[in-house]
């Protein structure tokens, strides 16, 4: 049985959904994990489940560097290095291209793209030489109509991620990125789904899913965990966990 005793890793976006099966499962193999979120009501419900001394569950905001920078002074502080970053965070908005305004395609890049690189710019510092770093992108191999800015933000994340794991390399520091397909989440990782549509969005991910079901966010932390701690001679890839969705099966 694989242990992290020992260990600390941060994970953000990590108080809903993936990222708290993510952190939930490193806690569960003895890691000491920082969890963050921008909601307070989520990370009021995460700090309740990840009931734990092992577990930091903090407010923070990836589209703001002066969050950004508190949650690396706090890693400095409490846990004095990292040997794993999850950068897990993201939103996506549902529009049409002839609908989207430059407010949602600046609010997109602020968050997933800008928000991931300064995440990772300002904890690689405290990473350990020989850690990990796993960025979630997203399965975008196949077509999401109404997800253009969300689609074009994600796709830069798997840019910079391999020019990181060039520029990381010295340090041994591996960088890869992890890309979901339908996963079953609260918000299916939409912004504003109502019940109904959070319904077709599952039914249309069992459909079209070559395996013939959605994944779960357990399945995403396997992965996650996976490509951090397991992955050990893997560095610059992206790793499709989507039941073969994007490879067109």
């Amino acid at each position: 049985m694989r242990t992290l005793t020992g260990r600390s890793a941060v994970v953000t976006g990590g108080t809903h959904g993936m990222g708290l099966a993510i952190a939930r499962a490193l806690l569960d193999d003895g890691a000491e994990v920082v969890a963050t979120g921008r909601n307070r009501d989520n990370v009021g419900k995460a700090r309740a489940e990840l009931d734990s001394p092992l577990a930091h569950v903090l407010r923070s905001d990836a589209a703001e560097l002066t969050d950004i920078d508190a949650l690396a002074a706090y890693v400095q502080e409490n846990l004095g290095g990292l040997d794993y970053l999850f950068v897990n965070h993201g939103i996506a908005e549902i529009r049409p291209f002839d609908q989207v305004t430059e407010e949602s395609w600046d609010r997109h890049f602020a968050v997933n793209t800008k928000g991931s690189f300064f995440t990772v710019q300002r904890l690689a510092p405290l990473l350990r030489d020989g850690g990990a770093i796993v960025l979630t992108t997203v399965a975008n191999d196949s077509i999401f109509p109404g997800l253009s800015a969300y689609s074009a933000s994600k796709e830069a994340i798997t840019a910079f991620a391999q020019v990181l794991a060039a520029e990381l390399a010295p340090r041994r520091i591996r960088v890869n990125t992890l890309a979901p397909g339908f996963i079953v989440t609260p918000t299916m990782g939409v912004t504003g789904l109502t019940e109904d549509e959070r319904a077709a969005f599952i039914a249309q991910g069992s459909e079209t899913t070559p395996l013939g079901r959605n994944g779960t966010p357990e399945e995403i932390a396997t992965a996650a965990l996976f490509l951090a701690t397991g992955a050990t001679f893997t560095t610059g890839v992206e790793l499709a966990v989507d039941g073969g969705y994007a490879q067109g099966l």
